[in-house]
């Protein structure tokens, strides 16, 4: 690579990811996002990639209308090139006993992208949003028991675990527990109306 590419490929790898909300308009690059973190990181979601890629746009299409009507979001980050290099969602209880628990899904950073902040800036996405919905009380999210630095990450965004459930998932053959982590949103609420 000829010194001047080098040095605009750095400028674009430093410059912040672009997060905004995705919507059926997103529907492709966000299906081969996703498809791409699971064959990568398969331990890491519930859903496999033989399953999901077997489904029709039309499913895709679906979970993306679901997001854009609410509540609850699904949020991208855009590299400087436009790319989708990272999503996080928030799904919320339809049920009113449940209304006040919201759950972070779908949390993926394309390894190209890893090391820019953009897995903090989307976890921090998702609880503002969390925050602005107004009846949300908690955020819920589960972490492959091993994937550290996911672990480090939620924990640094204030999340706590309060379980582990053992062979939550078998992947391969393999048992893979997950952690049950919760953020409540209660000090954040009291802090906002102190300011």
């Amino acid at each position: 690579m000829a010194p001047s590419a080098a040095r605009s490929a750095a400028r674009s790898a430093a410059r912040p990811a672009v997060l905004r909300r995705l919507g059926v308009a997103d529907a492709e690059p966000y299906r081969a996002f996703r498809l791409a973190a699971l064959r990568e990181t398969p331990s890491a979601f519930t859903s496999s990639h033989a399953e999901e890629a077997g489904k029709p746009l039309s499913a895709t299409l679906h979970r993306l209308a679901g997001a854009e009507r609410g509540p609850g979001t699904l949020i991208g980050a855009f590299d400087a090139t436009g790319a989708l290099v990272g999503t996080a969602g928030l799904k919320v209880s339809q049920r009113g006993q449940e209304r006040h628990k919201g759950t972070l899904y779908g949390m993926a950073v394309a390894p190209s992208a890893a090391g820019r902040g953009i897995g903090r800036a989307l976890v921090r996405e998702v609880l503002r949003m969390a925050r602005q919905d107004g009846r949300l009380r908690q955020v819920l999210l589960t972490v492959s028991e091993g994937n550290e630095p996911a672990l480090r990450l939620y924990t640094a965004c204030g999340f706590e675990v309060w379980g582990r459930e053992p062979r939550a998932v078998v992947v391969d053959g393999r048992a893979v527990a997950k952690l049950h982590m919760v953020r409540l949103l209660d000090g954040d609420r009291a802090e906002a109306a102190g300011r």
